[in-house]
């Protein structure tokens, strides 16, 4: 099984291709923290190369940015290519099957390059259960 999640910050904006084919195609890295500290008594930060691809890489593009967090959810993937130089090179980057956005919409506290999903109302919670009626014309953010 090939499996990998992550959890970090977004270490620069994301930037979408598209293929000659068509298909959408996104990049960006992440870095992610380990969880124990080396004998200097500092957490080592490992930084990942993320791809995504299809709607959920446009998704990316358009509400993630630089210092925002992520899970992303996807399998290790390693390829060679050769060099304009003519040396042989080798990736391994995480092609993520899922991205969840983890960082809250009002989040200020990071600089942003583009703008970010807001609701122009956030819906109002008047109901004793805790719920809200609204019509199904309503814009929703998903």
């Amino acid at each position: 099984m090939n499996k990998v999640i992550l959890i970090g910050n977004l270490t620069r904006d994301p930037e979408l291709r598209v293929t000659p084919t068509g298909r959408s195609v996104c990049s960006f890295s992440l870095a992610v923290q380990r969880t124990f500290a080396n004998q200097a008594g500092e957490r080592v930060t490992d930084f990942f190369n993320i791809i995504v691809w299809g709607k959920t890489g446009e998704n990316c593009s358009k509400y993630l940015s630089k210092g925002r967090k992520a899970c992303v959810v996807g399998e290790l993937q390693t390829r060679s290519y050769e060099a304009k130089d003519g040396t042989k090179r080798t990736v391994t980057e995480i092609v993520a099957n899922e991205v969840e956005f983890l960082s809250p919409r009002g989040d200020d506290g990071v600089s942003r390059s583009r703008d970010t999903f807001r609701p122009e109302q956030p819906p109002v919670l008047d109901a004793p259960d805790g719920f809200t009626d609204f019509d199904d014309d309503s814009a929703l953010p998903f």
